[in-house]
């Protein structure tokens, strides 16, 4: 199973970012999103930034990511 998360952009350096996804720091290619700016949530999938999302939506993405990891993390 494949998975893409979203990811705030922090800086932009050519067609590199650096984006912050649950909080870790990472590169993330902006190649396929020449679009994007500072500020802008990516969705990411094997470091490539594949779309843009408004904040809303990657807000409610990522609450439910963080519900999910939880109820893993439940005993039984």
């Amino acid at each position: 199973m494949c998975l893409a998360i979203p990811a705030l952009i922090k800086s932009i350096d050519g067609v590199e970012a650096e984006a912050e996804i649950g909080g870790i720091s990472r590169r993330i290619s902006l190649q396929l999103t020449p679009e994007a700016r500072v500020g802008d949530y990516a969705i990411v999938h094997t470091g490539y930034a594949i779309s843009i999302m408004d904040q809303e939506e990657a807000e409610e993405t990522l609450k439910i990511l963080r519900e999910m990891a939880s109820l893993a993390e439940e005993p039984g």
